[in-house]
């Protein structure tokens, strides 16, 4: 290994941010770990890695400049999609971590949201920032082959380039096959390609404390405070907006679920959740809640927290409402879901 004499390695990470969230999700609702990534981990397994690579000792690995790219909800939009809370929660984690944050509007084209001109606008940044900071290491967050003329054109300055890049697929909440996967482009053109799926998995099969650090070990902030006023001692049914209710939990997928409560199961999300873990939360769980709307002006559960059982009186009836009804709710309701964080 080079002694400590040797020149500091500079290092710019550039994030698309909403590859890097998807990341995050899959770790939280489909892995093993079921935990988000660590911003603060991630840096120190960059730092090591990088180290490594360049035959440095660590402490000449240095990151001097990170940036986080993603296309963004209006105020009005993220209101409406109760995405608010979670929007200004990764801002707050972004900034407390130094790095900068670059939003373009997300856009709609044929009734769905679109994120144009990320791309663009990481690249030309990136490529930028090599030239006039003198970076020697750009570590590239990101799988889309739109991002191979900067990979190329970095090489051309004399930049190295590490791309992150995960693999693996699940079957989501609808029950459709997602994969994920780095654009083969960008593997062949980086200098320093890291398979970060079969270091993470290796990783957590040894204990590693590095791949332990790459992840949260605190549960997620609440989007709604704790009230806790006094539970009733039975289920009680869905009332006003606003109303404190109590059922058991049911249909759990991958981030959402369903309060029983007939005729009209209320539909939730891991944003719903006051206190407690999410993934945490089982099928038949009882559970506090109150009453809300949608952005479809229907009724929803929020301020959700896992409590005891009730003592129900002998002879009163547990009302949970036929499984039909369930499946069918739950598939009007994913396409309007919130998206995850």
């Amino acid at each position: 290994m080079n002694q400590m004499n040797s020149p500091l390695i500079r290092i710019g990470i550039f994030y698309d941010g909403n590859y890097f969230l998807k990341i995050s999700d899959y770790y939280y609702f489909q892995h093993d770990r079921k935990a988000r990534i660590s911003l603060e981990g991630l840096h120190e397994f960059i730092r090591h890695q990088v180290a490594e690579e360049e035959d440095v000792d660590v402490r000449l690995s240095q990151i001097i400049d990170s940036h986080f790219f993603r296309g963004r909800l209006s105020a009005t939009e993220a209101r409406d999609k109760d995405r608010l809370f979670h929007d200004r929660l990764l801002d707050d984690i972004l900034m407390n971590m130094g790095i900068a944050t670059h939003y373009m509007p997300l856009k709609t084209r044929d009734g769905r949201l679109q994120e144009k001109g990320i791309d663009v606008w990481l690249s030309l940044e990136a490529l930028e920032l090599s030239i006039h900071k003198s970076l020697d290491v750009v570590v590239l967050i990101a799988g889309d082959s739109d991002y191979a003329p900067l990979i190329k054109k970095l090489n051309t300055v004399g930049t190295r380039v590490m791309l992150l890049n995960w693999d693996f697929k699940y079957t989501d909440f609808k029950g459709e096959n997602r994969v994920t996967r780095a654009s083969q482009q960008l593997l062949d053109q980086a200098t320093y390609p890291v398979q970060m799926h079969e270091i993470i998995d290796q990783g957590l099969t040894d204990g590693d404390d590095l791949i332990e650090s790459l992840f949260v070990n605190t549960p997620e902030p609440a989007a709604f405070p704790s009230t806790k006023p006094v539970r009733p001692t039975g289920p009680t049914a869905a009332g006003p907006v606003g109303t404190i209710g109590m059922s058991t939990i049911k249909n759990l997928k991958n981030g959402f679920g369903f309060v029983v409560m007939p005729p009209n199961n209320l539909f939730f999300s891991y944003a719903d959740m006051s206190e407690g873990d999410f993934n945490e939360l089982q099928e038949g769980d009882w559970v506090e809640f109150t009453v809300g709307r949608n952005h479809r002006d229907e009724d929803c559960a929020r301020n959700v927290r896992k409590v005891d059982a009730p003592e129900i009186p002998d002879g009163a009836e547990d009302d949970d409402d036929d499984d039909n009804y369930g499946d069918e709710h739950e598939e009007h309701e994913s396409a309007s879901s919130p998206e995850r964080m």
